[in-house]
């Protein structure tokens, strides 16, 4: 049976999901970006909360973990960076398997954003919550990683099928698209960006997204295509994704 996949917005651009392995009942929270948030919509769904599934240990991510435990004796599962802030029932890293109910999530390393950033993938429902790895036309800072690594872990989340559904953490997609527009004339990329910037102005979210979707119009995942525009001709893909990024860090659009 399927995954359920409840999203919400809380904080100033995060977003919230639940999941509920419908063959079971057994539920989920990707990340702890707002205990109060996440305890409400718990209630509101009526579902009782089983695991706590972090991707890394920023406070907008983990920082709800004592309370939403405290409040439902959930395991809490992460990778081992976690416990920087909060402690952690089970530890996981790269090939590791996490089940909720029936549905089974393998654990991938996206380190970059993070040294121990991962993220947690569906393959039976081909869905993947990859927190600040790779965002709608964007991707996450390297306050810990470097280009290469992050390139790496992107190319890890861009070998999953095409159809993978993408559920990322932040609301960016509208910024991101600006800078993509800055440096990226592909007309697959304007037409997005329209539609982006329409949705937006209607309040409407533009997460989730697909694999496909992304490698067809992500600068960061099109960065050796670009590698003329950005001053790295010539250079290996991951200095291409560097000079991307940090256009993008430097970027006032």
């Amino acid at each position: 049976m399927p995954l359920t996949v409840h999203q919400f917005p809380c904080l100033e651009d995060n977003y919230g999901f639940l999941i509920r392995d419908e063959a079971t009942g057994l539920a989920a929270t990707i990340d702890t970006p707002d205990a109060k948030a996440i305890l409400a919509e718990l209630d509101k769904l009526g579902w009782k909360l089983d695991l706590i599934l972090n991707t890394h240990w920023h406070p907008d991510h983990a920082g709800g973990n004592a309370e939403i435990k405290a409040a439902t004796s959930c395991t809490i599962v992460g990778p081992g960076e976690v416990t920087r802030i909060a402690p952690l029932d089970r530890e996981v890293k790269d090939g590791d398997t996490v089940m909720l109910g029936e549905t089974k999530f393998q654990v991938i390393d996206t380190g970059g954003h993070t040294l121990g950033h991962i993220t947690y993938s569906d393959a039976a429902d081909k869905i993947a919550f990859v927190g600040d790895t790779l965002f709608a036309l964007g991707c996450g800072r390297l306050f810990e990683g470097t280009a290469e690594q992050m390139w790496t872990s992107l190319q890890r989340l861009a070998a999953l099928p095409d159809e993978t559904t993408v559920y990322c953490a932040h609301e960016y997609t509208a910024s991101n698209a600006r800078f993509a527009l800055s440096v990226d004339d592909d007309p697959a990329l304007k037409a997005r960006a329209e539609q982006i910037f329409d949705r937006r102005t209607r309040g409407e979210p533009t997460v989730p997204t697909t694999i496909a979707l992304e490698k067809a119009t992500n600068p960061f995942l099109r960065a050796p295509k670009l590698a003329e525009r950005v001053g790295a001709s010539g250079q290996p893909d991951y200095a291409a994704f560097g000079a991307v990024r940090a256009a993008k860090d430097g970027f006032k659009g």
